[in-house]
């Protein structure tokens, strides 16, 4: 596995570094000796698949507050995504910042997103689907979001959202201290 940092703290892109032969390729997904190695704490309990009928549908921007914060590895295993996540740790450099990636099929690339972020996505093909591992049980308690198109965050989305769950498009204006 090929793990590249990205610009917001504890948030790594993750590409499989294929063995290829006249079959085909092998390439490892998960290793927990790699992940600790590289820093990221990640014990998975829970993985979750997401299916999206049209291009345009966002989820998202959503997290866990704790004691039921968990990290997560977001992979795109049909179609192509448009994956967000934003900095929301109050003692983080890189607080209220996001970073973006494409994660599709054909690439296979991942991206670990580290307890303290917001998550969301974007479809850019019709037929989309999304695994997820979480660290932690979903807690529907624990349960928050920020808007996906709050100017606080100044996220670009590459295509017209066109699909958005009523809950996701009314969250409040991004205030720090309720973070």
């Amino acid at each position: 596995m090929i793990f590249t940092s990205t610009p917001l703290a504890g948030a790594v892109v993750i590409d499989p570094e294929k063995f290829s032969d006249d079959r085909g390729f092998y390439a490892r997904m998960w290793d927990a000796n790699e992940f600790t190695a590289h820093g990221l704490d990640a014990q998975f309990v829970q993985c979750d698949l997401a299916f999206n009928h049209r291009r345009g549908t966002l989820r998202g921007m959503h997290f866990q507050k704790p004691p039921h914060a968990q990290p997560k590895l977001v992979r795109c295993t049909a179609g192509a995504i448009y994956d967000v996540i934003i900095d929301l740790r109050p003692e983080s450099p890189t607080f209220a910042r996001h970073f973006g990636a494409e994660l599709t099929a054909a690439n296979r690339r991942m991206l670990f997103v580290p307890e303290g972020f917001a998550h969301g996505y974007l479809t850019l093909c019709d037929q989309t689907e999304v695994a997820y591992q979480m660290s932690a049980f979903y807690a529907p308690q624990s349960s928050g979001g920020v808007r996906y198109n709050d100017p606080v965050f100044g996220i670009v989305w590459p295509a017209e959202v066109t699909v958005i769950h009523p809950r996701d498009a009314a969250y409040p204006d991004f205030k720090p201290q309720s973070s």
